[in-house]
């Protein structure tokens, strides 16, 4: 059984806090069910598997923080995490991809996942395996022993190859950087062996084409190609290559699928572009919005799924939906599909002060970013608090006049703000940038009261 983290529901809205400002009814709906995940797996046999994972609506604007909610708390659980938008989705016969393949998606994830866990196990025999190969490379292995007349192998043999000496200088040499830039000819697969095999499939039937190309590309030849590169990169290409031959492709497989069905998380956006407009009579877009609806249905309830590395089961999978709502309501969903979410959080929208503290406050605040991206050319940003006030003043006024976007607004503010000192970085004779409230003012100003011109721009 796959290890599910034993964060309690504090520890996990203390961890979400680090990277979300505010919203604490729906770090705490996610928390819950986070842990529920985890007492679930405590409970005997006979009553686990009657335990459906308590599904969730969010309601809010875009930019309020629904996604980064969602995938914070997958990176938090170690979790596969898929995020796909319903409005993708049409009823199968309709244009549009098939629903199913949402799962067959986390479980690609998955795979890659438990993969790269996997090579870490691997990791020195790997490196052991590729040091050999650069080292055939720097050095031919030692040649055939000779050969008596009718091809009887000499009885005489040699007390040691003719180079096992000097290999083991180069082996020295090698692992101390001494021929880090020296090029070498390596032999590797080529890419994109099976990139010409094209399988058109009915949609829906997806996965077919899929495990036909797979079964006709392992009938094939393996193709490899010489590849020149500097022994510190063939070094590390060739212990990827090494690592991955050394896996058990059932055991990844086995284990990648218990993890998907356990605890993969599925973050659905745009639910509300497929809930049915009440009055809207059931014709035109409105079927195809309850077809996805229907498909959605059979994967939120528990159905099965086939994929290229075994059959998926839903039941236990965490569904996520969120949309803003701001036409259709949670209740033009249909019935069925209202009783799989029964958790509903609504996000609230971004205020002034929410904005000043999601510049500054989380670990991944822009002023981190801006700063860090600057430091790279010698100047030192330096954001003043009454900046940093002006800015998520202009950017709140901005929500308020256009569309409001949340906290994405701060990536457009902060662009044009930074506009000229980001192009002429490299050529910036000062190396402190002061960003104080005059700063920001006599930048923006002008363009945020332009209504019409920050319609455009900001």
């Amino acid at each position: 059984m796959s290890e599910i983290p034993t964060f309690t529901p504090r520890e996990i809205v203390s961890e979400l806090d680090r990277y979300i400002v505010g919203q604490g009814e729906a770090k705490r709906a996610v928390a819950i069910a986070l842990r529920n995940r985890w007492r679930r797996q405590q409970v005997p046999d006979d009553l686990r598997e009657e335990i459906a994972p308590k599904n969730i609506i969010m309601i809010g604007a875009t930019g309020v923080g629904k996604t980064e909610i969602a995938r914070r708390l997958a990176k938090l659980s170690q979790a596969p995490f898929v995020k796909v938008e319903a409005s993708k989705f049409t009823e199968v016969g309709y244009v549009g991809r098939d629903v199913e393949s949402m799962i067959r998606d986390l479980t690609e994830l998955a795979i890659s996942m438990v993969s790269e866990e996997r090579k870490k196990g691997v990791r020195s025999q790997a490196e052991e395996l590729a040091e050999e190969r650069v080292l055939d490379a720097l050095l031919p292995p030692s040649p055939a022993m000779p050969q008596q007349p009718g091809g009887q192998v000499s009885s005489v043999e040699p007390a040691e190859p003719p180079n096992r000496e000097t290999r083991e200088k180069l082996r020295k040499l090698l692992r101390l950087g001494e021929f880090d830039d020296r090029e070498i000819e390596i032999e590797l697969p080529e890419d994109g062996a099976g990139a010409q095999l094209s399988i058109m499939t009915p949609q829906g039937f997806e996965e077919m084409g899929v495990q036909f190309k797979d079964m006709l590309g392992s009938m094939l030849p393996k193709k490899t190609k010489s590849r020149r590169m500097k022994v510190r990169a063939a070094l590390e290409v060739l212990a990827n290559e090494e690592a991955q031959g050394l896996l058990d492709p059932d055991d990844v497989r086995e284990l990648a699928v218990e993890r998907v069905e356990q605890s993969g998380i599925v973050f659905i956006d745009e639910i509300d572009k497929v809930a049915a407009r009440q009055g809207g009579g059931g014709q035109g877009p409105d079927v195809s919005r309850e077809g996805v609806q229907r498909d959605l249905l059979p994967l939120v309830e528990g159905s099965s799924v086939q994929t290229k590395h075994g059959v998926v089961r839903t039941d236990h999978i965490l569904f996520i939906a969120a949309g803003a709502f701001h036409v259709a309501k949670p209740s033009d969903l249909i019935p069925e599909l209202q009783g799989r979410f029964p958790i509903r959080v609504e996000l609230a929208s971004l205020q002034k002060s929410d904005l000043l503290r999601i510049l500054a406050e989380p670990a991944n605040s822009l002023v981190r970013q801006y700063t860090a991206l600057l430091k790279t050319e010698a100047i030192d940003l330096v954001f003043e608090d009454d900046g940093l006030e002006a800015i998520a003043e202009l950017a709140a006024a901005v929500n308020e006049t256009a569309d409001d976007i949340g906290a994405r607004r701060l990536h457009t503010v902060m662009e044009r703000l930074l506009d000229e000192v980001s192009f002429d970085a490299p050529d910036w004779t000062a190396r402190q940038i002061v960003v104080d409230g005059e700063y920001v003012r006599g930048r923006l100003t002008d363009l945020v009261e332009n209504e019409d011109l920050s319609q455009y721009i900001l």
